[in-house]
């Protein structure tokens, strides 16, 4: 089995041919760093219109890098939510379109999901297994039972540590991206100078904050 999958929900346009035996083919990812930096933050209407000006040529690019044609393939994926709603309509309207011209037949993969079962596609991990699931506008832990099959042990009562990074290394004026930043500052730093709260500290439950 051959599958394109096209991933635009934030500020990187990706895509990538992978194998039913989970081997990635060809795969091209495209960053939209610069475009943002002067903004100090990811732009909704700047991250579309890159996807759609960009999106053609990575398909392609990545179709040549794995050697085949769109008839090869078995179908076309594409990140279906959550994220930035501008970015996930280029990217289903995109493969919708390649699906619906090929005769391929279309899936919309949930973004969390393929965060939980990424780990699958590099190592032999059985089911279940505890999942801390951190990225840029998420924090979760789950108990992955099998595909499709999770259970939410805890999450986010505020802000996910992506966010958090962003937002301190603004207003720290450390600059963009800021996970990057705030790390390379921190390597000085001292952890003791401040008694910071812990607000979860002996109350039920796996929530983070």
């Amino acid at each position: 089995m051959l599958v394109l999958g096209i991933e635009t929900s934030c500020d990187e346009t990706a895509a990538a041919i992978v194998s039913g035996e989970r081997v990635i083919l060809g795969e091209v990812v495209l960053s939209q760093l610069d475009e943002h930096r002067p903004f100090g933050g990811v732009v909704p209407e700047i991250a579309a219109r890159s996807h759609l000006s960009h999106i053609d040529r990575l398909v392609a690019e990545a179709m040549r890098r794995a050697g085949i044609g769109f008839d090869a393939l078995d179908g076309i994926a594409a990140t279906g939510g959550p994220g930035l709603i501008g970015g996930v309509i280029v990217g289903v309207m995109s493969a919708k379109a390649i699906a619906l011209a090929t005769g391929k037949p279309f899936l919309a993969v949930n973004h969390l999901e393929g965060h939980a079962l990424t780990a699958r596609l590099t190592h032999d991990i059985a089911f279940p297994y505890l999942l801390l699931l951190a990225s840029g506008g998420h924090c979760q832990l789950l108990a992955v039972e099998g595909v499709g099959k999770y259970t939410r042990l805890g999450t986010t009562i505020d802000d996910a540590a992506g966010e958090a990074f962003d937002k301190v290394a603004k207003m720290a004026g450390l600059g963009y991206p800021g996970g990057p930043a705030v790390e390379q500052a921190a390597r000085g730093g001292d952890a003791a100078r401040f008694a910071l709260p812990r607000p979860m500290k002996g109350k039920p439950g796996c929530d983070f904050s």
